[in-house]
């Protein structure tokens, strides 16, 4: 009964939020001033004495049909290209340029340029399964009909928090334009720009339309990152058996230091075949394995649906680091869990630093806990590291279990822990200095006062 129930309130929400969208669209605020005194003027003439609002209903209906008449006319005739930058950043004003051209046979005039934001709304799936974090809370009533958790859910999936409107000059024939445009980007992934309209309002004041001038774009938008103060990592330097080895390609990346006669067992892909060819004799080359720094970033993925901003505020916490922990001769281990397990490096001609934070505007909440998939690779991978900085959405066992495990590894650990008190259990158990509890709503503040990571004793 409740679902079904849902399902008609996402319905009539949906048409009704439409509605509202294609009447915002249609009339300016004006306009919408003059349908209101019309509706008001109607309901009061229904008593033909009440002359007045006969009156007001009569002038609203001119003043509308007027305005919908001479904005009839044909639009078409502006061209338009975009010059966006290669990424955004959520939070950060994106600025670039769109070249304007009128290719009619007439003068434009009274045109306003704005890009047309993406629609908010959620799809039936989404409204049925994702509850609000607030939800068990709210009252009964509004828990069964589901308008908080539609509101919550149309602010949750707005890529853009605003898009400014610039008045295009006159333009004649064949002539051509700059302008500045500019929208703020407050959710990381890939923002499609679908349409930048040409808005055209009529003699009045009261209608607009609007016209799209430009292809469908898009641009990766970065997550929020935050300022870190000076990091020093003082964990050991690893052995980097082989040196490093490319995930890309076949074969292993290591320090060159002669060349050598050739003994049985030596890998194929060794062979000098230049050095055989003037020596008469097998040759290899000889590689020296490498001791250099190489950091752990993990970040956990797993969270329910309804603390979805903890895990935004958990990547933003990760992309902060992801520069500061990259040093020059250093390699940064990017450790998460999607659809499986994955580790991507960066440092020492890997990846870069943009590579990581691109992967990071993509990655997304995994709602069924299988956390023993990351803490496995972690532990696989942890003699090659020389520090580990974990970023968790909860503390139970597993997850104290896991800091435990690697610290007994003889290296230093540092545990962010994103979230309310109220989602995590035990806490006081990790009350020391490698542990900081970060409060969603003041990332900023709690990023200011981490400190360093200390060399672990032994």
């Amino acid at each position: 009964m409740k679902i079904w129930i849902q399902k008609r309130s996402w319905y009539f929400l949906r048409i009704f939020s439409s509605l509202e969208y294609r009447m915002q669209r249609r009339f300016t605020s004006l306009g919408q001033l003059v349908l209101l005194g019309t509706f008001m003027g109607a309901l009061f003439g229904i008593d033909t004495k009440q002359t007045l609002g006969v009156q007001l209903f009569g002038l609203g209906i001119g003043l509308t049909l007027v305005a919908l008449s001479s904005n009839l006319r044909r639009l078409k005739g502006l061209k338009a290209q975009r010059q966006l930058p290669p990424y955004a950043t959520v939070g950060v004003p994106l600025q670039y340029r769109v070249i304007i051209e009128n290719v009619s046979k007439h003068s434009t005039w009274d045109c306003i340029i704005q890009e047309a934001l993406p629609d908010p709304r959620p799809n039936l799936e989404i409204f049925l399964e994702t509850p609000t974090p607030y939800e068990n809370r709210s009252n009964s009533f509004d828990t069964f009909i589901g308008y908080p958790r539609w509101r919550w859910l149309v602010q949750q999936g707005q890529k853009v928090l605003k898009a400014a409107a610039i008045p295009l000059p006159a333009l004649i024939p064949g002539a051509k334009t700059t302008l500045e445009l500019n929208l703020i980007p407050c959710r990381r992934g890939l923002l499609q720009l679908h349409n930048l309209e040409a808005k055209y309002t009529d003699v009045l004041g009261l209608t607009q339309r609007q016209v799209s001038i430009a292809p469908n774009a898009q641009i990766l938008v970065l997550p929020q990152r935050y300022p870190i103060p000076m990091l020093q990592l003082l964990g050991r330097r690893r052995l980097q058996p082989g040196g490093i080895s490319l995930a890309n390609t076949v074969g292993e990346s290591q320090e060159f230091i002669g060349l050598r006669e050739y003994r049985p067992g030596d890998s194929p892909r060794l062979m000098d075949w230049a050095a055989w060819a003037r020596s008469n004799e097998p040759v290899v080359k000889e590689y020296r394995d490498e001791y250099f720094s190489r950091y752990a970033l993990i970040l956990d993925s797993f969270v329910p649906l309804a603390r979805q901003e903890d895990f935004e505020a958990a990547v933003s916490v990760a992309a902060s680091f992801v520069e500061p922990l990259q040093g020059n001769d250093s390699l940064l281990d990017l450790m998460f869990v999607a659809d499986k397990a994955y580790i991507m490096t960066s440092g020492r001609g890997l990846l870069t630093s943009t590579a990581l934070l691109e992967v990071l505007a993509y990655v997304q909440p995994q709602p069924y806990d299988e956390f023993s998939t990351l803490s496995e690779t972690a532990l696989n991978a942890a003699t090659l590291l020389s520090a580990v900085l974990c970023i968790l959405l909860s503390w139970d066992s597993q997850r104290q279990v896991f800091v435990q495990k690697l610290r007994m590894l003889g290296m230093p650990v540092r545990v962010l822990l994103i979230g309310s008190i109220e989602c995590s259990k035990d806490i006081a158990t990790m009350s020391d200095q490698n542990f900081y509890h970060l409060d969603p709503q003041s990332i900023a503040t709690g990023l200011a006062n981490f400190g360093t990571l200390d060399k672990h004793p032994g």
